[in-house]
This record gives C-alpha cells, structure tokens and sequence, in this order.
C-alpha cells in the first residue's frame, strides 16, 4: 500500500468496532465546532466515506463541522497515499464535481477481529480432536512455513551462508509478519533472534502448541539449536531466541549448517569380511586346530 505507513502512523487510534456506542452528534456549525488535528480529522474522514459511500469535500466538511480547506487537505493526502479516490461528476453547466471514496487498500485502517477467528477456529479443532489434532494442524502450518522460509533463503542468500546471516535473513521474514523482530550479536559472538512482538498473542496464550511450533520452525529452517530464553506470552517483554551452531541430531534432511557436513547423504556401506574359520572339533585324544 503505496504512501500508507505515515498515513498509518498518524492515526491515533483504532477505528471504532462495530457494535460499539454511538458516538455524540458533531457540531456542524465551523464557527463552534472544535478544532481537530490533521490525523483525527483522516480519520473522521475515512469512517464517514465507508458509512456514507462518495462524498463531495462540502459535504464532508458539513458532516464532520469542520473547514472545507481542511477537509480538502486531508483528502489530497488521503488519495496520495491510495486509501481514497476521487471521480468528476458532471451536472449539466457549471463547474464538475468530485467526489471521494474509500479504496480496498483503506481496509487495514478499520478494526478487524482476525484473532478472533483465529481462536475460535482453534476451539473448534479441540473439540473434534483434542490436543493431538491441534499439534498436527501446527505441525502442518510449521511445514508450509518451512518450505517458504527455506525458498526465500535461498533466494537471498549465497550459498555457505554463515549462521549470523541465516539468522539475520530470518529477523527480516518475521518482521515482516508483525514480529518487530532483529538479530543480535553478543561480544560473545552468540546469536540471538529478538521478536519484541507477538503477532498471534491470543492465540499463542491458548495453546502452547503454537509456541512451540515456531520454535521447532526456526530450528528447522536454521538447521541447528534454538533455544527460548524469553517468552511474551508468559510475560516476559520479548521472545528472545538463542541459536548456536551445535549440531542436532535430528537435523531435518536438506538443512546444512554453514561449514557442516551433510547428514542427510547415504551411509556409507561398511566392508565385508571373510568369515573367519570355525575350529575343528577335536577327536579323542586329537587336540584342536587353531
């Protein structure tokens, strides 16, 4: 979404969910209507547009009482950043027009309940298969991700690899998922992944499953030890990961350590020998051959 990260950044609050209080009627009237700062007033605009479809900067600015200039403002700034567009519409002589509306891209600005889903979706498993149906939906999810995390690596990253930039390749990926995540070197040269955000907090509080199968994923994907050192669903401020570059013994097949050598190759056959002689059963009064 093209422009939308300030945008995003200077709303100041969420938007209100469905079902939540009416909120008071607004003064209409410019000359006693408070003032409103530039992010409240995007905001205002872009609830009103999804309640009330197109609108003209007039009818914004009556609607929300305040100045059409500002009104017009945030709108520009709006479109600029792809969350509204604007249409001339022609009524006969005179001058056109333009009218505004949210785009689909404005969609992540209102309130969501994805967590919820997510929760509910999980329960339902539960009930039809317990703990164990669980496990197996996150082994699955743990796979999938696997693959698309090993790809991207190996898209990115030259061959040999170190296990820093393995590391720091992967802070990127769950950055990228809403983690707020970085790798960190100690004096130490121990490697650490940070993750100062959980984005699947409540899920992650009703199921340990899910926990532990982002920790059996890095350690998959990185092809060594990882171990937790820190937890946010348990209170902790981050989840902080420790990865050393011991080798596992159940190192999946594939997945190489920078400088390792391969587990995932044959084994060797070992050499055949020649049976060796059994001893001569002795005779009475005959001692035996060795």
């Amino acid at each position: 979404m093209p422009g939308a990260g300030v945008l995003l950044n200077d709303v100041p609050e969420a938007l209100p969910n469905e079902g939540a209080p009416e909120t008071p009627a607004i003064d209409t009237d410019p000359a006693t209507a408070p003032a409103q700062s530039p992010s409240s007033l995007r905001r205002e605009i872009l609830i009103r547009l999804r309640q009330a479809g197109p609108s003209s900067p007039d009818q914004l600015a009556a609607q929300l009482g305040a100045s059409r200039t500002g009104v017009l403002q945030q709108l520009r700034a709006l479109e600029s950043a792809a969350l509204v567009t604007r249409q001339t519409v022609r009524h006969g002589v005179g001058r056109p027009r333009h009218l505004y509306d949210v785009t689909a891209d404005a969609q992540d600005l209102f309130p969501s309940n994805y967590d919820g889903l997510a929760a509910g979706l999980l329960a339902a498993v539960r009930t039809l298969g317990g703990e164990e149906l669980i496990d197996e939906l996150f082994a699955a999810r743990r796979r999938q991700m696997g693959d698309r995390i090993r790809t991207r690596m190996a898209e990115r990253l030259p061959a040999g690899a170190s296990l820093a930039e393995r590391v720091r390749e992967l802070a990127v990926i769950q950055d990228e998922q809403g983690y707020l995540s970085e790798a960190i070197t100690d004096g130490n040269g121990t490697v650490r992944l940070v993750e100062y955000n959980c984005a699947i907090y409540h899920v992650a509080k009703g199921s340990v499953a899910a926990c532990r199968s982002e920790l059996d994923l890095f350690s998959d994907v990185l092809g060594v030890q990882v171990v937790r050192e820190s937890h946010i669903a348990t209170g902790d401020r981050c989840c902080m990961y420790r990865v050393t570059e011991s080798d596992r013994a159940d190192k999946p097949s594939g997945v190489v350590a920078a400088g390792s050598p391969r587990t995932d190759a044959a084994p060797r056959p070992r050499p055949l020998r020649a049976p060796r002689p059994r001893a001569r059963q002795a005779h009475d009064g005959e001692p035996a051959r060795r």
